[in-house]
């Protein structure tokens, strides 16, 4: 079994308890989740079964939906739910439009400070492990890039906002900096991811359906081949000897076009029979495409 099933996570449980669930279920080895969602927030977790763990990295990277319930005039330390409240400030006079403007801040590439509540390390420490032990450190500021903001229903002091965003934005943190924006103070109440890469929250099953499904072995009408978080990349297909190389980790040399191609570019690679065998990078001083990542036969998969 290879590939990835599309979960709808529930509301309080993590992100690696939907994978437990199912690799229990499926009798399974090799389990992997697309992305952490936390145990607040809703939504798709695409769980990554046999040699699709090899493609949980480009899942991460790539971009994401949400919608976000954001509730102003109270703030707290995590920045959602569950956090101890830090302050409270009155809202009253924000309008519609002043959370539009506000939002707008956010769109395109920006710089963003995670929160403290985060798994990032600070000089070998999980923040969150400092900030349950009450310390704050500074943290550096992220890169990080927003493609659409857009306010859907403003009901004060709640407001709903559908963002889509890259790897690495903090849906809370842009609850917190909303509400500093605004001037009184905000937190994440509500989060559900509607996207990851390709799969959608409205095509996605249930913890139970996914368990159910693998215990019963009805699950390939619902598990996505592991190229098909890859479906942005140019293709090639390969014959069988350069198919042979690739398995064994040698680069190909091709010449043609390869001074139209950007150092770097990655490319999947395909057998004659149609089986998908490398994702291929592109090194331009050599001008070959080397094996990034190659996948085993699905016949010699044990």
């Amino acid at each position: 079994m290879n590939g990835i099933l599309n979960i709808d996570k529930p509301y309080g449980m993590t992100s690696m308890e939907v994978v437990r669930r199912l690799k229990r279920a499926g009798k399974l080895k090799r389990v992997g989740h697309g992305g952490t969602l936390d145990p607040v927030a809703t939504g798709v977790v695409p769980i990554c079964i046999g040699q699709a763990t090899r493609v949980m990295e480009y899942l991460v990277d790539d971009t994401k939906e949400y919608r976000a319930t954001i509730e102003l005039g109270v703030s707290t330390d995590t920045y959602d739910s569950m956090g101890k409240e830090t302050s409270r400030a009155d809202w009253s006079q924000v309008t519609q439009d002043d959370v539009g403007r506000a939002l707008e801040s956010f769109r395109g590439v920006t710089d963003q400070v995670p929160p403290m509540y985060s798994a990032l390390k600070k000089q070998g420490k999980r923040l969150y492990e400092l900030a349950r032990s009450g310390i704050e450190v500074e943290r550096d500021p992220r890169r990080v890039e927003v493609h659409a903001i857009k306010l859907m229903d403003w009901s004060p002091p709640t407001a709903t906002v559908e963002v889509g965003c890259g790897r690495g934005f903090y849906m809370r943190s842009l609850a917190h900096d909303l509400g500093a924006i605004l001037g009184c103070g905000a937190h994440l109440k509500g989060l559900v991811r509607l996207r990851s890469g390709p799969f959608a929250i409205s095509e996605a099953l249930s913890v139970e359906e996914g368990e159910q499904a693998l215990s019963e072995g009805t699950w390939r009408d619902s598990l996505h081949a592991p190229d098909v978080v890859l479906q942005h990349l140019r293709a090639a297909i390969v014959g069988k000897r350069s198919e042979e190389l690739l398995r064994h980790g040698r680069p190909l040399l091709l010449r043609q076009q390869a001074a139209q191609t950007p150092p770097g570019e990655l490319c999947r690679a395909y057998g004659v029979d149609g089986e998908f065998v490398a994702v291929l990078s592109f090194d331009a001083p050599s001008r070959q495409w080397r094996p990034d990542k190659v996948f085993a036969p699905m016949a010699d998969d044990r």
